[in-house]
């Protein structure tokens, strides 16, 4: 299920763009899958991940995600980042995001009904707004997924509506959708690519729109499997449409640990990858 995470009326300059790409991450794809962690299992994340544009780069390093299986098919999400934007010249801590992700059809392996769930999401106003380090109000996403495995490859994608009123009237609900193409390359190794498009984030007509227009763009990347618990995630991309003021260049680059259990300690897997 792992899988290229995160696009100024939203926020300012490039943070009006990214945190809408980070809700979306299917790690490290900002394409999600429907596919939630097995129950009462986990996966925990340390990460960083941005987006640079002309004159200016944000991003979240270090940050954390947390994902659980609180229920058959379904399971608790969490992301809480330190954020830092360069044109500004801030460093602290940004929104916080929780969703809940459920899958309501399973894949049939032997035929071609796909795997189908949905994952609502929350970002909740936690960071400092005047510092460029969180929207300042609170938005939603509201996304469906599908997914359908053939031998070594894996498809997935979809998309949905962010709720993305706030106090600026200039703001505006806009439709995030992305789809990917992976390959099991070998038994610890996967690549994959992606290509996603988001509408407008505010009015048309708006003062400052430069940095909240329309974007469409790809992303490549790859999970290293260290063990049965350990792997490296890393992709990079770059924009296809308005990439100047949406998206020149992408990355996101994460440890994750899974494992039984609600977290590290137990039977549950320690930090370190074991040895071979």
């Amino acid at each position: 299920m792992l899988l290229i995470r995160a696009l100024g009326a939203i926020m300012c300059a490039a943070v009006a763009t990214w945190p809408a790409q980070r809700a979306l991450a299917g790690p490290p794809f900002v394409t999600d899958d429907p596919e939630p962690v097995p129950y009462q299992h986990f996966e925990f994340y340390t990460f960083s991940m941005g987006t640079a544009i002309r004159g200016d780069t944000f991003s979240e390093a270090p940050a954390w995600e947390y994902n659980y299986g609180i229920v058959p098919n379904g399971q608790v999400h969490i992301i809480a980042p330190l954020t830092f934007d360069t044109q500004a010249g801030t460093y602290g801590y940004g929104d916080t995001e929780l969703g809940f992700k459920y899958r309501f059809i399973d894949e049939d392996k032997n035929g071609s009904r796909p795997m189908v769930g949905i994952y609502p999401l929350v970002e909740l106003p936690t960071g400092n707004e005047s510092g460029a380090l969180g929207a300042g109000y609170v938005r939603a996403y509201f996304p469906l997924w599908l997914q359908k495995s053939f031998g070594d490859w894996t498809t997935y994608g979809g998309g949905g509506y962010w709720l993305n009123q706030g106090d600026d009237t200039a703001n505006r609900n806009y439709w995030f959708f992305g789809w990917l193409l992976q390959k099991q390359v070998t038994k610890q190794l996967a690549i994959g690519g992606e290509i996603f498009h988001q509408t407008s984030t505010v009015a048309f007509g708006a003062t400052n729109p430069i940095y909240t227009r329309p974007t469409t763009g790809f992303n490549i990347g790859a999970i290293y499997d260290f063990d049965a618990d350990h792997h490296l995630l890393v992709s990079v991309g770059t924009g296809l449409q308005n990439a100047s003021t949406t998206n020149v260049f992408s990355w996101y680059l994460a440890y994750q640990i899974t494992g039984a259990g609600a977290f590290i300690g137990g039977n549950a897997p320690g930090f370190l990858p074991s040895q071979h």
